[in-house]
């Protein structure tokens, strides 16, 4: 019998007997197979264990559509390219059964998220997503350019101009504001103009799968695209420091403008977080208050 669902199962209106459901009707050749949520999921989707070897993955609504027919065409072709594993889809749903959205099973990829486990060395670990990214800007694969698919990571920091002003006005207190502001102008006055490449988008904890304490597996490509590679050095602040950022800096191999939007980057997500949690003591807030910190010493030292 599968297991039971857990009590997180429901979100999004997305349950493990609607998958089962929904599988019945498009893949039966898995329908009998034991289903339950993964224990850490992101936001954008809900995603189901699938017997030993499958998932099962379902935007939780309208704005992660795209991402599906996105992966589903180009992780197969980007992936022969790339040093690590990513996502293998093997199947691609279509909205049934109540539910509006495509959605798709994919082989699992074992591991635990940086979110839930310790690298056995951190500067290792830098180096290693940093060769990683650098083998994903350089794929010689075509692809869909930077825009609402991607939610504009790979465009200009400027699209979210207004969303990071208003940020910084209602900081007042909570960050050196007049430093942020510094930091978000540079980002703005160094525009991109190189070669555009595939970017990942999103090199958050969740999104890095480790096996014994080394990287194994980059997941969720829902805000790649091809454009600027500058927001995949936001790790840089929001997981390394010391030797380790060090090490990310050195391996990635950007020059400097690259480097003002990538804090831009940075420290608009910071900024919105910290608008968006105001409850002292969160810990998400205190650790968005550290990578605004980060950003803001880094460019001072930077000049």
């Amino acid at each position: 019998m599968p297991p039971a669902p857990t009590p997180s199962d429901g979100r999004a209106g997305i349950d493990a007997a609607l998958v089962r459901r929904l599988l019945a009707a498009q893949f039966p050749q898995w329908a009998g197979l034991p289903l339950a949520p993964v224990p850490v999921e992101g936001w954008d989707n809900r995603t189901y264990r699938l017997g030993d070897a499958l998932t099962v993955r379902l935007p939780t609504g309208p704005g992660y559509v795209p991402a599906v027919a996105k992966e589903n065409t180009w992780l197969p072709r980007l992936a022969p390219h790339l040093p690590l594993p990513v996502p293998q889809v093997l199947g691609q749903g279509e909205p049934g059964e109540g539910y509006p959205y495509p959605w798709s099973v994919r082989r699992w990829l074992d591991g635990e998220t940086l979110l839930g486990a310790e690298p056995r060395s951190r500067t290792a670990l830098a180096r290693e997503l940093a060769l990683f990214a650098r083998a994903l800007w350089a794929a010689p694969v075509d692809g869909p350019a930077a825009g609402e698919h991607s939610w504009y990571r790979g465009a200009s920091p400027a699209h979210y101009d207004e969303e990071t002003r208003a940020c910084l006005a209602a900081l007042g207190g909570v960050v050196d504001t007049r430093a942020a502001a510094e930091v978000w102008d540079a980002a703005l006055a160094a525009p991109f103009t190189g070669r555009p490449g595939w970017f990942h988008g999103d090199l958050a904890p969740g999104n890095l799968l480790l096996r014994e304490g080394e990287l194994a597996a980059v997941i969720d490509f829902g805000t790649s695209g091809v454009g600027d590679p500058a927001c995949d050095l936001v790790p840089a602040w929001n997981m390394f420091e010391g030797p380790a950022r060090a090490a990310f800096r050195e391996t990635a191999a950007m020059d400097e403008d690259t480097w003002a939007r990538a804090r831009g980057w940075a420290l608009w997500k910071a900024l919105l977080v910290l608008t968006e949690r105001p409850r002292e003591g969160d810990p998400v807030r205190r650790d968005c208050s550290r990578i605004v910190r980060a950003v803001l010493d880094d460019h001072a030292a930077r000049g």
